[in-house]
């Protein structure tokens, strides 16, 4: 049976704008005709993230999916390496299978680096043979961003064996190596690495650029690198796209790849090379069988209501309307828990920190950035305990093992701004321990201890009262829906923010304290890391 819809058609290949009449079959665009008398909306291709973890919504794939499909997402670009971390190749099989029947086209990648380090616990471990499995796997389509760039310069034996995988199998490589430039840059491309979505300045981007590089623009609810980045789309449009890394509940709820084309657009640059951007270039990239409004293409697009608003009216998939004004056709569904918790409750005296000989190193977190600045700090000593200096903001952090009854890892961090009370999370980049920051080792112990009698969530203590959003799966997703998620999650925002937090995104800031491959000063369950050195200091 035939289908059709007519309306402004925009045509990104040839930059031109059209009254016409698509028509699908069987799922597939049959003609592109011109029209007289059209409806007044635009008919485009759909919006496609070119590097997320679904994970960090907090979302499984499915309800992901009921929500972005709204916002004219047709496509993401995804590495599972969160649930890797924790499940291993079981937990990418659980991504793989929740996305089964969300009509949203995910596209997942085999976890380069799980774990990220030897200097972390994880739950799982992915070696070269278990990528070779997941490689030969067809809905597995790239290798996902190879995070141990050292590995890459040092020739690391496993490292190459896998970047070696991914070329036998004739799928691309992400790549992620913030901050590297010059001879070690070339290096790292010469290895076959063909993105980087971590660039925080224009001048490393360029330097990427010039060796061949594609440039994912990011703008997540941490990293927020667009206003950077924007003037490439212009500049080299053809090696740009669109991202966002990682996308908390409250903010999908709000826009995703839809807000960043309306803002490029409104800062001036060029709609066609925009929509390169955010709809064409991830698919020839990655070779995505994703439809670009073209005969015998994948009858994929969706219609906006104006070239101002971008407001999104209609999603189709395959030629099947997905979302309309707002709402998805998607059901909920029940979604199924898989999980790794071991550890037992602690001790308020198990966050004791004895005071050393010299002064010690801080971590200094920067709002909306996943790299760290330090300093030197004396220290605030209470009967032979170093403790947290709220008057100072200087609070302490801990990272807890939740695979096995390890004692807790302690140190210091500046910004959180707590005044009293404190927070915690399984969300914990990469290995998903358990992260807490508090005003006293006693309300730090007691968020550890509600996340690992729920064996995952976020939660905020706050003298007797007891915030938590479960996260049943895996320790980092809902299985709830996403308004539902996003409103549990902005009242635990809100709560941290009332408690002196002045971070825009508290929990998403605190998940990446413990990222060991972001410079400069982190903390894992093993220990302070000085990331530059990347050594346990």
């Amino acid at each position: 049976m035939q289908y059709s819809i007519s309306g402004r058609i925009i045509d990104i290949f040839n930059r031109n704008i059209f009254n016409g009449t698509v028509t699908w079959e069987n799922g597939i665009i049959t003609s592109i005709a011109g029209a007289e008398e059209v409806p007044d909306h635009y008919i485009l291709p759909g919006f496609i993230d070119a590097h997320i973890h679904i994970e960090s919504s907090m979302l499984t794939p499915h309800e992901f999916a009921r929500m972005a499909l709204t916002q004219g997402t047709v496509a993401t670009v995804s590495d599972p390496h969160e649930i890797a971390n924790v499940c291993g190749v079981e937990g990418v099989r659980y991504m793989l299978d929740d996305a089964r029947d969300a009509r949203l086209k995910f596209f997942f990648g085999a976890p380069s680096c799980v774990p990220a380090t030897v200097f972390e616990t994880s739950g799982a471990s992915v070696d070269s043979s278990k990528i070779e499995t997941l490689l030969g796997d067809e809905r597995i389509i790239y290798l996902a961003e190879m995070m141990n760039y050292p590995g890459v310069l040092n020739g690391d034996e496993e490292v190459l064996k896998k970047i070696s995988l991914a070329k036998k199998f004739n799928k691309p490589v992400d790549g992620h190596a913030p901050g590297l430039r010059g001879a070690d840059a070339a290096r790292y491309v010469a290895a076959g690495i063909s993105t980087d979505h971590e660039c925080v300045t224009k001048e490393e981007a360029l330097d990427k650029l010039e060796l061949g590089m594609k440039i994912l623009i990011r703008e997540g609810s941490a990293a927020k690198n667009f206003e950077a980045l924007y003037s490439l789309i212009d500049e080299f449009p053809e090696q740009v796209m669109l991202c966002s890394d990682d996308k908390h509940p409250d903010d999908l709820i709000n826009g995703h790849i839809d807000e960043l084309v309306k803002r490029a657009i409104g800062k001036g640059q060029d709609m066609y090379h925009v929509l390169g951007a955010a709809c064409v270039n991830p698919v020839l990239h990655y070779r995505l069988p994703v439809g670009l409004l073209r005969n015998n293409d994948p009858a994929d697009f969706i219609v906006v209501e104006n070239l101002q608003t971008w407001k999104v009216m209609q999603t189709f998939i395959g030629g099947e309307k997905v979302a309309a004004d707002g709402t998805s056709i998607l059901p909920q569904i029940k979604h199924a828990h898989i999980n790794h918790f071991n550890a037992s409750e602690k001790k308020t005296e198990d966050f004791f920190a004895p005071p050393g000989k010299k002064s010690m190193r801080v971590i200094e977190a920067l709002d909306g950035q996943l790299v760290t600045k330090e300093f030197s700090w004396n220290g605030n000593v209470k009967k032979g305990n170093l403790v947290s200096d709220p008057a100072n903001d200087i609070l302490k952090i801990s990272v807890v093992n939740r695979y096995a009854d390890e004692m807790p890892a302690v140190a210091f961090i500046k910004n959180f701004g707590l005044k009293h009370g404190a927070i915690a999370s399984t969300v914990a980049h990469d290995s998903h321990n358990i992260i807490a920051v508090g005003a006293s080792d006693e309300e730090i112990c007691r968020a550890v201890n509600l996340l690992i009698r729920n064996k995952g969530g976020l939660c905020v203590i706050d003298g007797n009262e007891e915030l938590l959003l479960p996260l049943p799966v895996a320790g980092l997703m809902s299985d709830m829906d996403c308004v539902t998620t996003g409103t549990l999650y902005s009242g635990l925002d809100k709560k941290a923010k009332e408690l002196g937090c002045k971070l825009r995104a508290p929990f998403m800031t605190l998940s990446f304290m413990a990222l060991l491959v972001i410079p400069s000063l982190k903390l894992s369950d093993k220990g302070l890391f000085d990331v530059n050195k990347f050594q346990l200091v």
